[in-house]
């Protein structure tokens, strides 16, 4: 072969394995959240398509299956009356999941849990933020995160070997972490062999400032002291949270007494909408964060059996009870004091009052708002019909809204 011709197919071949390692995981994306599988909601053909799809990434890239049949682990759930849904579940009824699930067996005395969920809102009837009846693909919510965890998968083999490391795509999130609490109560691995969980969940829109939000940094002192570091080395401006319990599947695991890391880059008006789809991800931005949790791995590789520490304000394991809602959506990357809203639902009273997108409430009646449990925790004083006056800091301005809950 001419050298000229062997030079030009050799340049050929590296772009096309850069270009193909590059697209992986916006191919993982693209297909998860294709109209092709309908939204992916628990019980549908779309979540089986789905869990089929990730079997085979599994087992492509020679990770042994460790469900309870092959890859799968199938749980059932009976629903429960929601009287928040826009269309009831039929509650006679038991629906069926199925978590996927694949081990990299180092033959370690511990384990590592990498976990994503990968089912979301099927047309979006109960969750959706969205008066239209419409396929919600949830392209960050969450196939991003798979995509990142199946990342992991093929960027582990052979690395980091002191531990073992059992990749676990969840099922039943968005219901109320049905798959990772049917994990933790039927673990296809001993609980006590597992060292500690790692989390990925919307984790597709990074932002300019390159933001990424860690839940579970006082899970245990090993993250306080290795974390600010991986921030600093990838550019990251982190903002550290330290509780264990969020609305993902690190709360199933963290209850378990395991240490846990959540990884978030933020909320957008696109959350629990038709409109979260695969163009608007940021794939630069999700191999961002997956570097930053391959150093996080790297860093805890010798480091032997993390010790687990629990976090204030959630020995109770229950969050605040309540019957009413401003029917807002609250910016969990917000650092300051009050509560951002990142959203205002339609039709609900925050709207009804003009509250705005960007308004930061600080005042419910005589009780101060610090953050997002103060505001939880408002919320059990009051019933339907009861009146309240909210203060909101809009810009430099303090505004007062009479609102009816």
């Amino acid at each position: 072969m001419h050298k000229l011709l062997k030079n030009y197919l050799f340049l050929l071949l590296t772009v096309t394995s850069i270009y193909s390692f590059g697209q992986t995981i916006q191919e993982d994306v693209e297909y998860l959240a294709s109209d092709k599988l309908e939204g992916r909601e628990i019980g549908s053909n779309g979540e089986v398509e789905a869990a089929k799809y990730l079997a085979k990434r599994f087992k492509k890239l020679g990770l042994d299956p460790k469900g309870t049949d092959g890859y799968y682990q199938v749980f059932s759930v009976k629903p429960r009356h929601n009287p928040h849904a826009k269309v009831q579940a039929d509650t006679s009824k038991a629906l069926e999941g199925r978590n996927v699930i694949g081990f990299i067996d180092n033959k370690a005395e511990y384990t590592v849990v990498i976990g994503a969920h990968f089912d979301h809102l099927g047309f979006g009837d109960e969750g959706s933020l969205s008066e239209d009846k419409a396929i919600h693909n949830g392209a960050d919510d969450n196939a991003s995160g798979v995509a990142i965890m199946i990342q992991l998968a093929d960027f582990l083999k052979d690395k980091y070997t002191n531990n073992n490391y059992l990749f676990i795509a969840f099922s039943g999130e968005e219901k109320g972490l049905w798959g990772s609490n049917w994990f933790v109560k039927h673990p296809t691995v001993e609980l006590a062999s597992i060292n500690y969980m790692l989390n990925m969940d919307m984790v597709g829109r990074m932002d300019q400032e390159k933001k990424l939000a860690v839940y579970g940094t006082g899970t245990s002192p090993t993250w306080k002291t290795v974390l600010s570091k991986i921030a600093e080395s990838n550019g990251v401006k982190m903002i550290a949270k330290e509780s264990g319990i969020g609305p993902s599947d690190h709360t199933s695991f963290y209850l378990e007494d395991e240490p846990v890391l959540h990884f978030f880059t933020g909320q957008h008006d696109d959350y629990h909408k038709p409109t979260d789809d695969a163009d608007k991800i940021n794939y630069e931005g999700m191999k961002t964060v997956q570097k930053f949790i391959e150093d996080v791995i790297a860093s805890a590789n010798d480091a032997g059996k993390l010790e687990f520490t629990k976090t204030k304000d959630e020995d109770s394991r229950k969050a605040p009870k309540y019957s009413v809602t401003l029917g807002v959506i609250p910016d969990y990357m917000f650092e300051g004091s009050g509560m951002l809203l990142s959203g205002v639902k339609e039709d609900r009273p925050a709207q009804k009052a003009g509250l705005q997108k960007g308004d930061i409430v600080i005042k419910i009646d005589d009780l101060e708002i610090k953050d997002m449990m103060g505001y939880m925790k408002a919320l059990g004083i009051y019933k339907k019909g009861d009146t309240s006056k909210v203060v909101v800091k809009r810009g430099e301005e303090e505004i007062t809204f009479d609102i009816t809950w």
